[in-house]
């Protein structure tokens, strides 16, 4: 950054959100294999995250932490986003926060820029 402060992360990935990939990769049986996260057009907000098991990246992909691949184009919608785990009564689940959305659904999977 030009006044000498660290530019932001692109996307960032919990401690908990790591453990659940692997756990998850695990009880699979794709130890190895990582999480896909892709932005959407759709849901009722007009954006929905779309959550894949992948075996590994694609060429251009952002990978966080050696386990969660971010394409470009969702990468944009992203940006600056941080993905966690939610272990709520109404349900486990993947929850990202994102400074790029404008709003959000009522039940956190879509949102609109």
């Amino acid at each position: 950054m030009p006044d000498g402060s660290p530019a932001p992360a692109p996307f960032s990935v919990t401690p908990a959100a790591l453990a659940q990939v692997a756990e998850i990769a695990v009880s699979q049986g794709r130890p190895g294999a990582g999480l896909r996260l892709a932005v959407e057009a759709g849901g009722c907000a007009g954006f929905q995250y779309k959550f894949d098991l992948a075996d590994g990246p694609e060429a251009d992909d952002l990978v966080v932490e050696g386990r969660v691949f971010i394409d470009p184009v969702s990468l944009d919608l992203l940006r600056g986003a941080e993905l966690d785990w939610a272990d709520e009564l109404i349900g486990a689940h993947f929850a990202v926060r994102n400074p790029v959305a404008a709003s959000g659904c009522g039940c956190g999977v879509s949102f609109s820029v």
